[in-house]
């Protein structure tokens, strides 16, 4: 027994050694003073901040540091070669009892199609101001949306089936609530909650910057602070969000976009700081 204690505490006791050694490799404090005002930096940054100190230092070496910063949490991995400080935060929307029993009988009806539903409403926590109207969203394969849309018809769904500008202004104008048909995008990175296919964050936000029909309330000024709020929450897969800004033909666009609104980001740091 008194073998078995010192074991123990040998183990401990070589644990925070061990981790003493690591942290002050890693040189954690100074790493995250040097990036604490960018929300994202490359691999190139960190190989750049670790060899300022040992200019020999191999690439072997960083990666393991690298490594070891992601498994303790200090860092989050959010694309080949990108990362960002602190553990990720994964955005996970609200699915409602109407959107999981929607999903269930569509699921149920159409056993082998891919679907994506979500409710506008999880964009309220990112937006400034509120709208007063608000879309459950269900996305099919391109050759089964007037299946489905026929189907939620039957149902007495306030439905419509991709709808332009016009057909919103003149028919849904005075909705609190519609559900919209529309076009899943192949590819399209989604996540399941509570059993349901739905959005991420990635998508949800290429699909405002992608469709100002049907997020028109989230143009503009607001949907920059969607970015930004987004940004400041949630872990974002920036590569992730390329791929599917490219399946939707806006791949320049957007990453324009998102370095437009990192260097917003940035100067109001800049301006907090001063």
């Amino acid at each position: 027994m008194f073998i078995f204690c010192r074991k123990i505490v040998c183990l401990f006791l070589y644990l925070i050694v061990h981790n003493t050694i690591a942290n002050d490799k890693t040189n954690i404090a100074k790493l995250q003073i040097q990036f604490k005002e960018q929300s994202i930096f490359g691999n190139n940054d960190i190989v750049n901040f670790y060899r300022e100190f040992e200019p020999s230092l191999t690439e072997t070496n960083i990666n393991w540091r690298v490594y070891n910063l992601v498994q303790t949490g200090v860092l989050s991995r959010i694309g080949r070669g990108k990362f960002t400080l602190g553990e990720c935060v994964n955005f996970v929307p609200q699915i409602s009892s109407d959107l999981k029993k929607i999903y269930a009988k569509l699921h149920k009806q159409f056993p082998y199609l891919k679907i994506c539903v979500w409710h506008t409403s999880v964009l309220n926590e990112l937006m400034l101001h509120q709208p007063g109207r608000f879309y459950t969203l269900i996305e099919v394969e391109k050759d089964a949306i007037e299946n489905v849309f026929y189907s939620l018809k039957e149902n007495k769904h306030n439905v419509f089936l991709n709808p332009s500008a016009d057909i919103l202004s003149r028919y849904a104008s005075g909705e609190k609530e519609i559900t919209i048909v529309k076009s899943l995008v192949s590819e399209a990175p989604m996540q399941k909650v509570n059993g349901v296919q739905t959005i991420t964050i990635e998508k949800m936000l290429v699909d405002i910057f992608c469709d100002e029909t049907i997020f028109a309330f989230q143009q503009g000024g607001e949907m920059q602070n969607i970015f930004k709020e987004g940004f400041s929450r949630y872990t974002i897969h920036e590569s992730r969000m390329l791929r599917y800004a490219d399946r939707r033909g806006k791949k320049e666009c957007f990453d324009n976009y998102l370095n437009k609104v990192s260097k917003f980001r940035q100067n109001e740091k800049l301006t907090a700081v001063l």
